[in-house]
């Protein structure tokens, strides 16, 4: 994992918060509803506070949606145990907090604070699966045969007890030493068997670097921060879930599911197409994922390729069906059918999807709280998914902006990622240009010239103004 920090001066990001519309607090009846529900924990009458969860977030995290546990099976093989918060337990359906929920979808996180789903009573504290305190949960087991291949899934609710908070930088080096705790010391060993099967059955993953905004001191800090192995395995365990959580809404025949289209032949020619002059091995019998899975993103030509195979990612959306399922039931990043169950406490669809599996799985009627709301689900995940990612974005691109606010007319190392398309004769002619990735300070943005894909090329900086958030090179 490869972290790079260049600190930036103090940033006020209430201008962004006003541009997208976030709300500043709950309404009086939302929080009381939600203050009253923290006063009167639900407790479950299936007990299993003497398995030894743990939870395993990023640095600082307090909404802690899930915890596991991973023991090897008699006779070969494992079995998962993954709590996630029983957040429907905690909202009443149809009150003013369950109302609120909705107007928000999903919690957003920006450098100076989170906006978010639910009160931070419940979010960071009732609901969250917090060391050492009794919390209600539903907790999917998941049995798994010596490949990691599914053979038998139970969920019920049920009282659960985590007994350490752990960090993704701490629990990546305790793998690196070998000495995880015994709760995840199987992470690596079956994460590394799901990525395995997932790939040969076509899953992609992009595994780019990430640039995150931070806090120091008084002023912001930009990350770019490589994804780690145990991130990833950590990952595997959600998207295990997901899937068996899929099938049962799938053969229930009502529910929600994530969709995404299978890559199209024509977009997977053109990245094939691109490989050679990438320098990117591609055997005639390998997939793009496992192509992908090869490469070291830290490398410029490998980057730029990955970023090129992000085409293939497109389309993504929340699919609900009550009745005969969707024509088109899979997510082709994962090339299985797969939901959103595992993060109810910072995403509105998890809730609801967490219900329907519980209901088929104990084979009861789907309570019609739920049935009623899966047809609006879709259209509310995907307005709220677009303001996350717009909160996510305009923070780094006004922190790069200020960062780089007085050091116009410099000159950068930078490794080009993208090249735009040549016109077509139907678009507007526009100067030659592409996407750079720049050294340090780690910023990503537009930069003008004939450029190299794939190359290290050194960049001028043309403009960064913070007020229009707005970044631009041209090639030295």
């Amino acid at each position: 994992m490869v972290i790079r920090r260049v600190l930036a001066p103090r940033i006020d990001f209430a201008a962004l918060r006003r541009e997208l519309g976030l709300p500043e607090e709950f309404p009086t009846a939302a929080q009381q509803e939600a203050d009253a529900a923290a006063d009167r924990p639900p407790r479950p009458a299936i007990d299993h506070t003497d398995v030894p969860f743990v939870t395993v977030d990023p640095v600082g995290s307090r909404d802690l949606d899930q915890a596991m546990h991973l023991s090897r099976s008699p006779g070969g093989g494992y079995r998962v145990r993954y709590a996630i918060a029983d957040v429907a337990a905690h909202v009443r359906p149809g009150g003013a907090l369950d109302e609120e929920t909705w107007r928000r979808g999903q919690t957003i996180y920006l450098p100076d604070g989170n906006v978010p789903l639910h009160p931070e009573t419940l979010s960071e504290g009732a609901a969250s699966l917090l060391p050492d305190v009794d919390r209600a949960a539903v907790v999917w087991t998941i049995d798994l045969d010596a490949d990691a291949g599914t053979v038998a899934v139970t969920l019920e609710r049920a009282l659960v007890r985590s007994r350490a908070k752990l960090d993704y930088v701490g629990a990546q080096a305790d793998a690196d030493a070998g000495r995880l705790p015994e709760p995840i010391a199987l992470l690596p060993e079956i994460g590394a068997r799901l990525v395995a099967r997932g790939l040969r059955r076509g899953a992609i993953n992009l595994p780019l670097p990430e640039q995150d905004v931070e806090a120091d001191g008084d002023g912001w800090r930009l990350v770019l921060r490589g994804p780690a192995p145990l991130e990833e395995y950590n990952a595997q365990i959600s998207l295990l879930t997901g899937m068996a959580a899929a099938d049962i809404m799938l053969a229930g025949r009502i529910g929600l599911v994530r969709t995404m289209p299978a890559p199209k032949p024509e977009a997977v020619q053109r990245l094939r197409a691109a490989a050679a002059p990438l320098g990117v091995q591609w055997p005639d019998d390998a997939g793009p994922g496992e192509v992908i899975a090869g490469l070291d993103p830290a490398q410029p030509r490998a980057a730029a390729f990955i970023d090129q195979a992000a085409e293939l990612m497109r389309g993504a959306a929340y699919t609900a069906f009550d009745g005969a399922p969707p024509e088109q039931p899979e997510h082709g990043g994962v090339a299985a059918a797969y939901a959103h169950v595992t993060a109810p406490l910072r995403r509105l669809a998890d809730r609801y999807a967490t219900e329907a599996c519980l209901a088929l799985h104990d084979g009861r009627p789907v309570p019609d709280w739920v049935r009623d709301a899966l047809p609006r689900l879709p259209e509310v995940m995907a307005s709220t998914d677009r303001t996350a990612s717009a909160a996510t974005r305009g923070a780094v691109e006004l922190t790069e902006a200020v960062l780089l606010a007085d050091r116009v007319g410099e000159t950068f190392d930078a490794a080009v990622l993208d090249v735009d398309a040549p016109p077509n004769g139907r678009s507007r002619p526009r100067p030659p240009g592409g996407t750079v990735a720049v050294d340090a300070p780690p910023v990503r943005a537009r930069c003008l010239g004939d450029l190299p894909l794939g190359e290290r090329v050194r960049v001028r900086l043309v403009t960064a103004d913070p007020a229009a958030r707005t970044v631009l090179f041209e090639r030295a």
